[in-house]
């Protein structure tokens, strides 16, 4: 099997690369290949990920291109998790927002779609490659706006699209660490996709847990000092929301402290993203957990993190 992700120099592909190695028994990889287009960033931490694979003795080869078709071709699963224009557009999509008494943000409002306009062409071209080059390969997409990206590749693509948010995954985990049981054991009536979702009920071996789950979400709102939903809102709706929602049913208060914040989440990002590539850098740095602190700060600051494994 080949796997192939284009945004390969993300921060966020180690963590990929250590799933696959933790699963190797279950996910039988013979070839990772990761590309991207940013050379340096690819060589530092596609670098960190061939040691990964090399200590932990895994069987699979970790390939290193700037070459998209040769990344794509015969792969079985192709990974998209880039950005075009980099950090710096990101940045741009916020202030857009700001300047303008909207949203500031990367997914939602008019900053996600400006990130949309420059970014499904791009996706469709990749697609194309997916198309000519590995016919029958799951698209996977970890680009965001995740939601406007997939349905793009839907209509308008002839690869077999699978849109990937971790936002259910981590609320799956977090409902079972609420209720102390293994996550395995929870089901959850999940409503919406991507950024736009709810958990309306909780059930635990076929037994009602939608309340010892709310009030759980609910406690857990009022000892945090995030930025979430109210926890009045969630009394009244009766359902665990989606921290996207907040843009949505907080529209004031979030644009209220966006103009009030001395700098946006972008700057914050690239602010980590270079102390995780110093760290990446490191030739003695051999696995994931070495680098933990500043890692965290990233994973857990950022609603879009990506979060294979932990």
């Amino acid at each position: 099997m080949k796997i192939t992700v284009i945004g390969g120099g993300s921060t966020y592909t180690p963590e990929l690369v250590d799933g696959l190695v933790r699963r190797r028994d279950t996910l039988p990889t013979d070839e990772l290949w990761l590309m991207d287009v940013a050379a340096d960033r690819l060589e530092v931490v596609g670098g960190f990920a061939q040691r990964m694979v090399e200590a932990a003795e895994a069987p699979f080869t970790v390939h290193l291109t700037t070459d998209r078709p040769a990344a794509i071709e015969g792969a079985t699963f192709v990974i998209t998790q880039m950005r075009v224009g980099g950090m710096q557009a990101r940045g741009e999509d916020e202030h857009l927002g700001i300047r303008h008494g909207l949203v500031g943000q990367e997914t939602t409002g008019v900053g996600g779609m400006a990130k949309a306009l420059r970014t499904i062409p791009v996706m469709l071209d990749i697609a194309r490659d997916v198309a000519r080059l590995a016919p029958g390969a799951f698209l996977i997409n970890f680009t965001n706006p995740s939601g406007l990206i997939t349905e793009a590749l839907l209509r308008h693509s002839e690869v077999r699209p699978i849109g990937l948010c971790n936002i259910p995954w981590n609320a799956w985990n977090q409902i079972a660490e609420w209720l102390a049981v293994p996550a395995e054991d929870v089901e959850m009536d999940y409503v919406g996709l991507n950024h736009l979702s709810w958990i309306r009920g909780v059930r635990v071996h076929g037994q009602d847990m939608t309340e010892q789950m709310l009030s759980a979400y609910v406690n857990s709102l009022e000892q945090e000092d995030s930025h979430g939903v109210a926890p009045d809102l969630v009394r009244a709706l009766r359902a665990w929301l989606n921290d996207y929602l907040r843009y949505y049913y907080h529209t004031a208060q979030v644009i209220e402290e966006q103009r009030a914040a001395d700098r946006t989440r972008a700057e914050e990002v690239m602010e980590v993203e270079q102390e995780l590539i110093a760290l990446y850098s490191d030739p003695s740095l051999t696995a994931m957990g070495q680098q933990n602190a500043a890692y965290t700060r990233y994973n857990f600051a950022d609603s879009t993190s990506l979060t294979f494994s932990h």
